[in-house]
């Protein structure tokens, strides 16, 4: 299969004015200021990477604690502040910005462009998410942290029943993070539809790249009603507005509506683009383009949309009209109907390909084991009479991490050694990422897999500890012991990372034979991506001739735009060449934003209602900035146009 090389077109001028627009010196300003997208997706892995091992030491904690009945490594309190920041943690400031950490870096990459659309608003996207996350994580120190689970239902997080500032973290650090996730997710949208190579038709465009904007798209429409929730959940409890207080009015179920209605798709926020990376490392090491494109888009499209009918499958026992439950018990099967079409897309793949079985395609066989396993038990949560016998015990546990390590987190480790030589330029140790594999892949059923069996056995979710009679101890105890081997696994993971970026092989620009077009850059690209600008004849562009002979001797000097900070406008459906346009420089402004909104929450946070006031003007202010046109240079020279 042929593929695209970096371009002996382009002149050593050219090549220069490139690196000078684009390049951003070694210096600390050029640090805080960067707006490269690439730098900005590694600060997103590396950062979200962080939160995970938080959130990691947070499980194995609480597993200690869990090992035998009535244990004291942890006090009641504390085991609350570590459950509560774990779900946090692992849904909000993990699993969603390291996928986008991978869309940043690769999104561009992928349809051809030099950049993000909005680059400053990227740069603005990733502090906010960093300082949101440090916001909630600081408050663990002070035993302040967030403390009625991730899910925060009311009334039980009233000022009443919570005192203290725990859930006013929960509720301002959740509205934090909403600023970088929309923010995200915008960009997202606008780069996709806006920026692809010529060429690049919707019909070529990469499934990776379809998943991410499917799940912009959600993002979009599913975080109003969380910010709406923690925005009321904070009024409530600092201001008394009763939102949620039925002796005054209000509703207690109508946290677990809205809470639902962002939450159930969430999750397929958390899935869809893993799915994407699925779909991305599959043609490498199958030799073939993934079977059934077409319905593959029409599953990512089809489960976004599904996925907005489906909430009250997680309020079937709260005592809701059993009419409606038949509804959404229907979407709710329904759903696993496009889920199941890219299982059987993958396998056929698998089937009619030749397999190349290195590291990134052993996680993928995981993940689809896993993943299937976790489908299983959830088509048996759409039947309301068995839901409503296992709400709220271990079984739900399980069953969720079985959709979220298996969906999730399986891909972002395909991802991370599929990658690894692109974003690093430096090739793994095959041998220790096989012996993480099989580490993570055991320890994760050793695991979770006997919480199916406790849950059913009756242990409910939720409890710090529990009496020995009821014969649970043992499965506990099994439990414990496989997440011990799934953080030396995840720990394996860490160290071969380490290991290749300090002393790992030069990688070539396409050590895969990948068939998408990050893989005809350099490894890591250069700032500027792409010396010309692609032409796109095909789905496969780095294994299609004419692409490669797009950026080959000839090509056209109005897809080099050496003159300037600049990348190529195209139409939405068809990816015509529209114009060239300007990009921004790095600017400190994303930072100081950011900054100033940190300031606002924390002092709201500590009722310090003044310097609150102010940090509203430093943000209106810096926003004014951000956004005062710049002075063009023929009206400086007195010219008119």
């Amino acid at each position: 299969m042929p593929t695209t090389t970096p371009s002996p077109a382009v002149s050593p001028a050219d090549l220069a004015r490139l690196t000078e627009h684009w390049a951003e010196p070694p210096s600390l300003r050029a640090w805080f200021s960067t707006v490269d997208h690439k730098r900005i997706g590694r600060r997103y892995l590396v950062t979200a990477g962080f939160f995970f091992a938080l959130a990691g030491l947070s499980a194995l904690a609480m597993r200690t604690q869990l090992a035998r009945p009535e244990a004291g490594v942890v006090s009641p309190q504390e085991y609350n502040q570590l459950f509560t920041m774990h779900g946090t943690a692992m849904i909000f400031l993990f699993a969603t910005p390291m996928l986008f950490g991978f869309g940043n870096f690769l999104v561009p990459l992928m349809i051809g462009s030099r950049d993000m659309a909005f680059p400053r608003l990227n740069a603005f996207g990733y502090w906010v998410f960093l300082f949101a996350g440090l916001f909630m994580w600081s408050s663990l120190p002070f035993g302040a942290a967030p403390n009625n689970g991730w899910f925060a239902y009311a009334p039980l997080t009233g000022e009443q029943n919570t005192p203290g500032l725990h859930m006013d973290v929960y509720a301002l650090g959740l509205l934090f993070l909403g600023i970088s996730t929309t923010a995200g997710a915008i960009n997202f949208i606008v780069t996709a539809l806006k920026l692809r190579a010529p060429g690049m038709s919707l019909n070529r465009v990469p499934l990776f790249v379809w998943a991410i904007v499917a799940t912009a798209f959600m993002v979009i429409f599913a975080l109003p009603a969380l910010n709406l929730d923690n925005a009321m959940l904070f009024l409530d409890r600092r201001f008394d507005t009763h939102f949620f207080d039925p002796s005054a009015g209000g509703n207690v179920l109508l946290w677990q509506h809205l809470f639902w209605i962002f939450g159930h798709p969430d999750v397929y926020i958390i899935v869809m683009p893993a799915l994407g990376i699925v779909s991305a490392v599959l043609p490498a090491f199958t030799r073939r383009g993934v079977v059934g494109y077409p319905l593959v888009v029409l599953a990512i499209v089809a489960i976004a949309i599904i996925s907005f009918g489906v909430w009250v499958h997680h309020m079937f026992a709260t005592g809701l009209p059993q009419l409606s439950y038949s509804f959404f018990s229907a979407a709710s099967t329904i759903i696993t109907i496009p889920s199941g079409l890219q299982i059987f897309a993958w396998l056929a793949t698998m089937l009619l390909g030749r397999l190349v079985l290195k590291v990134p395609l052993l996680f993928v066989i995981g993940f689809i084991v896993t993943f299937v396993l976790g489908g299983f038990t959830g088509t048996m949560f759409a039947l309301t009479a068995f839901d409503q016998q296992v709400t709220d015990s271990y079984f739900v546990v399980a069953h969720f991490h079985y959709v979220l390590i298996g969906g999730a987190v399986f891909p972002m480790l395909a991802g991370i050694y599929y990658w690894l030589p692109k974003i690093t330029g430096r090739m793994y140790g095959e041998r220790l990422g096989r012996w993480a594999f099989w580490l993570i892949f055991t320890g994760m059923h050793v695991t979770f897999f006997p919480m199916h069996l406790y849950g059913l056995f009756g242990m409910p979710r939720r409890v710090y500890t529990y009496r020995s009679e009821p014969g649970w101890d043992g499965w506990n105890l099994v439990s414990t012991v496989g997440s011990y081997l799934l953080a030396v696994g995840l720990l394996l993971v860490l160290v071969g990372v380490v290991h290749a970026v300090r002393r790992g092989k030069p990688a070539p620009p396409d050590p895969w034979s990948g068939d998408s077009l990050e893989w005809s850059t350099q490894s890591p690209p250069e700032p500027y991506n792409f010396p010309v600008l692609p032409r796109v004849h095909s789905l496969h562009p780095t294994w299609d001739e004419r692409t490669a002979e797009s950026t080959g001797p000839g090509a056209s000097a109005d897809r080099v735009l050496s003159e300037g900070r600049r990348t190529l406008l195209t139409s939405e459906l068809d990816a015509h060449r529209e114009r060239a346009v300007e990009m921004p420089e790095s600017s400190l402004q994303p930072l100081l934003l950011a900054g100033a909104l940190l300031l606002f929450f924390t002092s709201m946070l500590l009722a310090w209602y003044p310097v609150a006031a102010v940090a509203v003007l430093v943000v209106v202010v810096t926003i004014a900035v951000w956004l005062w046109p710049p002075r063009r240079p023929d009206r400086e020279l007195g010219v008119t146009a």
